[in-house]
């Protein structure tokens, strides 16, 4: 349930066409999207959100997957900026995705839909933040794979962006993630029920491959130090422990609000993220002229601190204006949605300095002098 206060808009924005990385135009293209709080009038304050893997536009108020970052006196403070988050392309919440009806055939796209990109994800948000008329964007921020859309934000559109906050993410997976998210997908299509995709007229989804792939990604968003805390080796019954338990409920509680085809298609889209692949990370990035706060966060096996670090070298080779922290961490990857007191400081700090700064410059060019503190 959305919280009425919290959400100023709750919309699907549909473009003429998409041109994708594949070669291939979408058209038309939808992207599902929610705003908080008030675009001031120079539209300067807009910060863009974006997921990780498993989330969607729903970042805000009650059951809101970042809701302990966005909100009144936030890290993300929506009495201060006004925050916007889209589902991703290829998504299952809203946005054009295999489970969309492909307008030509009047059925689900499928595995028909044409394979997607972290770049592609990107354009399709920068139509819409055009479309919403926001000039520049204050911020864009996001954790896993919403750090590397925030990445590539910065490289595809330096222009449009004046701070990026990647958070326990990457500029490229290594073989271990990609070989995790290869498990999850051979796991879904090993189900018979996947039937190559072609579930969505029969009633019956490949549930129980999709949740065993949920089941192998959440035991990596978890540390050694949070499962011997939360579970041990507790017995739920004789027979099954109380981890075997909370898998299984993970599971199939994913299962009620994903589709098993936007698992492997989102999940393609991460492993094949590269920013080296398009020249030298320094000179990549030498383009971006954003201001970067990166954080990641010590117990973090799947997003391990080397990544962001190799970020920041690369950023910091070229003169960049970056600020860096690892955070220490209990939780492992899942820290950066469930530790947030730290994060949520220099969040803070960071977004307060740029903003105050952006504005004492736009002050001093309009000739009337610096604002107050």
């Amino acid at each position: 349930m959305v919280t009425p206060e919290m959400v100023t808009e709750s919309a699907t924005a549909a473009f003429e066409k998409l041109e994708l990385d594949s070669g291939v135009t979408i058209a038309p293209v939808e992207c599902a999207y929610e705003t908080y709080g008030t675009l001031n009038a120079p539209r300067t304050n807009a910060i863009l959100v974006l997921h990780a893997f498993s989330g969607d536009a729903h970042a805000a108020g009650e059951g809101g997957w970042w809701a302990n970052m966005i909100g009144p006196g936030k890290a993300f403070d929506t009495d201060r900026y006004f925050v916007i988050c889209s589902n991703v392309l290829g998504g299952c919440r809203g946005t054009s995705g295999p489970g969309s009806i492909h307008p030509e055939t009047g059925c689900p796209w499928a595995m028909t839909f044409p394979p997607v990109t972290i770049s592609d994800m990107v354009r399709l948000q920068k139509l819409l933040i055009d479309h919403l008329e926001i000039p520049r964007l204050l911020a864009v921020s996001g954790g896993s794979m919403g750090g590397m859309q925030a990445l590539e934000w910065a490289v595809a559109y330096p222009d449009r962006v004046a701070t990026a906050i990647p958070i326990a993410t990457t500029a490229r997976h290594s073989a271990q993630q990609i070989a995790f998210n290869e498990v999850g997908r051979q796991a879904i299509m090993a189900d018979p029920d996947w039937n190559f995709g072609n579930y969505y007229n029969t009633g019956r989804p490949p549930a129980r491959g999709l949740a065993v792939a949920r089941m192998v990604g959440h035991i990596t968003y978890m540390s050694d130090a949070s499962m011997r805390e939360k579970f041990g080796r507790r017995l739920r019954s004789p027979d099954q422990f109380e981890v075997e338990s909370y898998l299984a409920y993970r599971g199939y509680k994913f299962v009620d609000r994903f589709d098993a085809n936007s698992y492997i298609y989102i999940t393609r889209a991460m492993d094949s993220f590269d920013l080296t692949q398009r020249g030298a990370l320094p000179s990549l990035l030498e383009r971006a002229r954003t201001r970067f706060l990166v954080i990641s966060f010590t117990s973090d096996w799947l997003y391990p601190a080397y990544q962001s670090q190799e970020i920041v070298s690369a950023l910091r080779s070229r003169n960049g204006d970056v600020a860096y922290c690892n955070l220490e961490a209990r939780y492992g990857h899942d820290s950066f949605l469930v530790e947030v007191d730290e994060q949520t400081e220099m969040v803070r700090g960071f977004l307060d300095s740029t903003f105050r700064d952006l504005e004492r410059k736009d002050l001093e060019r309009n000739g009337r002098g610096a604002p107050r503190a």
